[in-house]
């Protein structure tokens, strides 16, 4: 079962939640961290060579986002 903090309905959901939504919504619109630049965008920035540099990439964009929920 997924855990719920006291106090929030079932409707509710957890800032690390909405972030991730929200990083995905930004990658997958802006080609973020991509290894390929086929995408439209951003094109040009944040493009990651390998692999590893594209999660290190994705992981960022996460924290940069966990921070804007938080800060509602």
């Amino acid at each position: 079962m997924a855990e719920e903090t006291q106090g929030t309905g079932a409707g509710a959901r957890r800032d690390e939640d909405i972030a991730l939504d929200l990083m995905k919504f930004v990658a997958m619109t802006t080609g973020y961290g991509r290894t390929t630049s086929t995408g439209v965008g951003f094109q040009g920035t944040g493009s990651a060579a390998k692999p590893e540099d594209y999660a290190t990439h994705l992981l960022e964009l996460y924290s940069k986002c966990l921070q804007a929920v938080g800060k509602k």
